[in-house]
């Protein structure tokens, strides 16, 4: 037996290698390894590194249900080998393992990024062998022990974060104790084998239609905590249960018994799974979170637009509602570029003469909405100084298009035979040559036509399992066709390196890091109450970086002053995805978007480098007062809204301020509610008179 000890990034890693020379991880946190955390009566018989089920091969022992433990050949892998390895990322780890019966050999990487205590971790399972064997699960992380280090019982000192989402709900982060999931232990520990796993799954292309692929764990004993995000535009899994006295954590793209997935590989055929990043940190969810949005600033694609944060219009929510007309457009051109607007988003309807649902794929200009061409309200708009841009729905093709017709199958998703359709829409294959030039055909006709610098991606079907045609299952399909888009994407941006291309999924549905690591910009939200839409905005900074988190703000024609401001504050920590009908405002309400613009200018420059805070916590839609905070180094902006109840709120800072801080109210200028920064209790004070107000701040330094 020997051990190695790895210690990066203020991440301790331990790994042993035992007598019969399978390799176990002892450990992944930001603390030491203490041997003494290790209980479980059977040693270290649990701690696999990497879980493999493949078809046809017995599994030994008792692992009771669904769980993924004890996979085979995944319990007999013999470690091989490990490399340590420096890139231009950080340093990695390559640990090989091999099974001799079948000749399968797993590759468990795991990359460090200087800077960050995040680790992405990712498995590849190469057949050296004679014959086919088909995957039915693979682990892209495995960790057991979650819960040891401390020595309060589990359920006393374990909480579980789990970020519900749904259409217009996104982002509601729900945190449980053990008991509350059906994994409470009885005291003393006794060992019994459970059937019970708490498995957050999602099974289709919506990546995050009900969960965001991310978790969280935290040990508030010690003060350790751990997160994690599943980077995979479609059907993932993780998992937490019980082994032998200790709990374990697993992450993983598709399987078979969750989402119909299955991959043969032939002999000399490797599979990847999907990629996962990893936080480990001292102190509790607003410290893993900062870590996290470090680890998500260097993953994903360099881009201006995540340098220079630019406000965009989109004609669409509380405003034409996807009705698009050139007459329409004029006057919100026009007040657009007056309050200060960068781009202009004509959003869905602009390629149908009536109803467009079901007519979308060929992707024309209607005449009967542009009589004198759609390149007349483009040209307009840049006139005005504004970049153009357009709402698309590429991956789709509505039942009643021309196209749809005279295509072959191979163009769509297949099961059983039929063409698989949603919402009176099919979905295509991206893994087909033709779609891809189709596609790169559109892209490329609105930029060099129209002069578009920024599509709105929309994506608004469930497609399901997947597809049949050309693939092992339908969820291998499925993947193959998510992994081609993405490739899909990257062809894209090489050759349009200043188009920005916006995530949308009926808002936030999926939301992802696969996709967010090509993407600039994520819808958050389809909410159209502003007052509702205060707790999405303020959540958003848990999944996806600020300055990729498009939030709408949308001042209604019968509103008043604090309804605008209300709108504009929900937005200007983020990124400002202005709409409403502008050009019907009366001029003092209109003046004041156009100083939340001004404002949100100077101040994005420190947005684009800040980490988030959650200074009242994680926020519910029931919720009197909310709370965001950005920690810019030595600088704090802080949005504050009030609904209802007391018009009273203490909002505690911590450690973020010191004494020789002031605190200025940033937007409104006509503000004149009463705040306080309290240095010595570390707090901040607000009395806002009337419901529905808010009110953003800068925390500095005294000058």
């Amino acid at each position: 037996m020997r051990r190695i000890q790895i210690f990066e990034n203020g991440i301790y890693v331990v790994f042993e290698i035992t007598d019969e020379n399978e390799i176990k991880l002892l450990h992944f946190s930001t603390l030491p390894f203490d041997e003494n955390d290790l209980t479980s009566r059977t040693g270290i018989t649990g701690f696999s590194l990497v879980e493999l089920q493949v078809s046809g091969i017995d599994r030994a022992g008792e692992r009771h249900g669904n769980k993924y433990i004890i996979t085979a050949p995944g319990y007999r892998m013999k470690y091989k080998y490990l490399k340590d390895l420096n890139n231009s990322l950080g340093r990695k780890l390559e640990i090989t393992c091999f099974d001799e019966k079948t000749g399968l050999e797993t590759v468990s990487h795991m990359q460090f990024y200087t800077g960050t205590q995040v680790v992405r971790t990712w498995t590849d399972v190469n057949n050296r062998g004679t014959e086919n064997w088909t995957i039915e699960y693979v682990s892209s992380f495995s960790l057991t022990g979650i819960e040891k280090e401390g020595i309060l019982p589990q359920d006393e000192k374990m909480r579980i974060g789990i970020c519900h989402n749904s259409w217009q709900r996104e982002l509601q982060w729900q945190f449980y104790s053990l008991e509350q999931v059906g994994l409470g232990q009885a005291q003393p520990a006794d060992y019994q084998h459970s059937s019970k796993v708490l498995g957050v799954t999602n099974v289709g292309n919506w990546s995050s239609k009900e969960y965001i692929p991310m978790g969280y764990l935290e040990n508030s004993e010690v003060g350790g905590a751990i997160m994690w995000q599943i980077e995979h535009n479609g059907s993932w899994h993780w998992e937490i249960s019980d082994r032998e006295g200790h709990l374990y954590l697993q992450l993983s793209g598709p399987s078979e018994i969750e989402s119909h997935w299955t991959k043969e590989l032939a002999p000399g055929e490797s599979f990847r799974s999907v990629y996962c990043g990893i936080a480990a940190a001292a102190g509790g969810f607003d410290e893993a979170v900062a870590e996290m949005t470090v680890y998500r600033r260097l993953i994903r694609r360099k881009n201006r637009d995540n340098e220079r944060l630019a406000v965009i219009f989109n004609d669409y929510m509380n405003c034409l509602w996807a009705d698009p007309t050139a007459e329409k457009e004029f006057p919100l051109i026009d007040a657009a570029a007056e309050v200060g607007c960068e781009y202009f988003c004509i959003d869905a309807g602009w390629y149908a003469d009536g109803i467009w649902w079901d007519w979308v794929g060929e992707w024309q200009e209607s005449r009967k909405r542009f009589p004198s061409g759609l390149r007349e309200v483009t040209d307009y708009i840049r006139k005005k100084g504004l970049v153009p841009g357009v709402w698309l729905e590429i991956e789709v093709m509505g039942i009643k298009c021309p196209l749809a017709d005279k295509l072959p199958d191979d163009w769509f998703f297949v099961r059983h035979g039929k063409r698989v359709y949603d919402r009176s829409r099919y979905q295509l294959d991206f893994r087909n040559p033709e779609v891809r030039r189709h596609c790169d055909e559109v892209i490329d006709r609105l930029v060099s036509e129209y002069g578009v610098g920024y599509i709105k991606m929309d994506y608004n079907i469930e497609p399901g399992i997947g597809t049949e045609l050309g693939s092992d299952s339908f969820g291998d399909g499925l993947l193959e066709h998510e992994r081609a888009y993405l490739s899909w994407l990257d062809d894209v941006f090489a050759r349009h390196k200043g188009l920005i291309v916006e995530n949308c999924s009926s808002g936030g549905l999926r939301m992802d890091y696969a996709m967010l690591s090509k993407y600039s910009i994520q819808s958050t939200s389809d909410q159209d109450d502003y007052r509702r839409y205060a707790t999405i905005a303020a959540n958003a900074p848990s999944a996806l970086c600020p300055e990729q988190a498009a939030v709408w703000s949308y001042p209604m024609t019968s509103g008043d002053r604090e309804e605008v401001v209300f709108n504009m504050v929900n937005a200007m920590l983020l990124r400002i995805h202005q709409s409403g009908h502008l050009a019907q405002l009366e001029p003092e309400r209109r003046e004041l978007v156009k100083e939340g613009i001004a404002v949100y200018k100077r101040i994005r420059r420190d947005i684009r480098t800040s980490v988030p805070f959650f200074p009242l916590g994680l926020s519910k839609f029931s919720d009197d007062w909310v709370a965001l905070g950005l920690h810019c180094g030595d600088k704090l902006y802080l949005a504050v809204w009030r609904r209802e109840g007391s018009k009273y709120c203490t909002v505690p800072l911590g450690d973020k301020i010191c004494n020789d801080m002031k605190m200025t109210c940033i937007y409104p200028s006509f503000n004149k509610d009463k705040y306080a920064l309290n240095t010595n209790y570390r707090t901040a004070t607000f009395c806002f008179e009337k419901t529905f107000t808010a009110r953003l701040f800068m925390i500095e330094k005294l000058s």
